[in-house]
């Protein structure tokens, strides 16, 4: 651990400050970091090298590039946290920063919502890493009929269509609007008339609170750039007494899924899932690997589900 006074040193300059207040909310690459403060590759690399030896940042290999971010554990602690704050106020260049890194992170999801423009009316036909009806049928035998349900991340909506025969609605929610395109004509060819699609992120998903009994994401957290919001947006719009299901990729090492499938993870362990479910607020959480793919990289998918406490609680206590 850096000391206190190599510290202070390294935080004297202005564009480290800058750095540090970015990475203290998102992970950003060097390319990123670049775009937002308009610096060379080298200058930002050198600020990196040096705040990372300071012990303020770490990093994390994802892909071709590294992503960097504030070392919550930092040997400034209370102190770096003032000094943040202090310089959010005085550098000039702070709320134009935070404006340009919504831009590099809109350009983010923007890559991610082209893949699935492309692939619109094919995802039935082409092959897609953890997609298996044994794993689906695994989430549905822990379904309780009827119900409302949001299906989040839903894509053409082959699975809310699925999930429709028996439930009393089902809410589709996906931020590419040609996937949207597609489930309606989906739906409307197929009679299905208590399905509603609806444009939206899984990170701030257009669905009011309480509204659902049961929140889905079916091959479809590993793709939000903040998982944990999208499970802690789960929570909100979930009925006391609903349930979530999520079905995804168990952790990998196969990082062409990041071009070829445009996952923004490569997939979850099983204590990921239970500890994002579990600050959520979620109880009674039960996580399972079933299934695992015969071919290579042999793609392995968990089921995690878990439950939202009713608002009842004992009067025991009570006066």
């Amino acid at each position: 651990m850096a000391s206190i006074v190599k510290i202070l040193r390294v935080l004297a300059d202005p564009n480290r400050l800058r750095i540090l207040l970015l990475l203290g909310g998102e992970e950003l690459s060097v390319a990123e970091l670049q775009e937002i403060l308009v610096m060379g590759q080298s200058t930002i690399s050198t600020h990196l090298s040096q705040l990372k030896q300071a012990g303020l940042v770490e990093d994390r290999r994802t892909g071709k590039s590294n992503l960097y971010r504030l070392k919550t554990a930092s040997g400034g602690g209370g102190v770096l946290e003032g000094l943040l704050r202090q310089a959010e106020q005085e550098i000039p260049e702070a709320g134009s920063d935070q404006a340009a890194m919504r831009g590099v992170l809109r350009k983010r999801q923007d890559k991610m919502r082209a893949f699935f423009d492309s692939v619109a009316g094919r995802l039935g036909k082409d092959y897609v890493p953890g997609k298996s009806w044994k794993s689906l049928a695994e989430a549905l035998l822990r379904l309780l009929p009827p119900m409302v349900i949001a299906d989040l991340g839903a894509g053409e909506g082959t699975f809310a269509l699925l999930l429709a025969e028996r439930a009393k609605k089902v809410i589709a929610v996906d931020t590419s609007a040609k996937m949207i395109e597609v489930g309606r004509e989906q739906a409307l060819r197929h009679g299905v008339k208590n399905v509603e699609y609806r444009l939206g992120d899984m990170e701030e998903v257009p669905i009011g609170n309480g509204e659902v009994d049961l929140v889905f994401f079916s091959q479809s957290l590993h793709h939000a750039l903040h998982p944990e919001r999208a499970i802690q947006e789960a929570w909100r719009i979930l009925a006391p007494g609903g349930r979530i299901v999520i079905l995804d990729l168990a952790r990998h090492r196969f990082e062409e899924a990041r071009e070829l499938y445009a996952d923004e993870w490569l997939g979850f362990s099983e204590s990921d899932l239970e500890a994002m479910l579990g600050k959520a607020g979620f109880t009674a959480v039960q996580t399972s690997v079933v299934h695992k793919e015969p071919e290579t990289p042999q793609f392995q998918t968990l089921l995690a589900v878990g439950n939202k406490r009713s608002q009842r609680v004992s009067e025991t206590a009570a006066p």
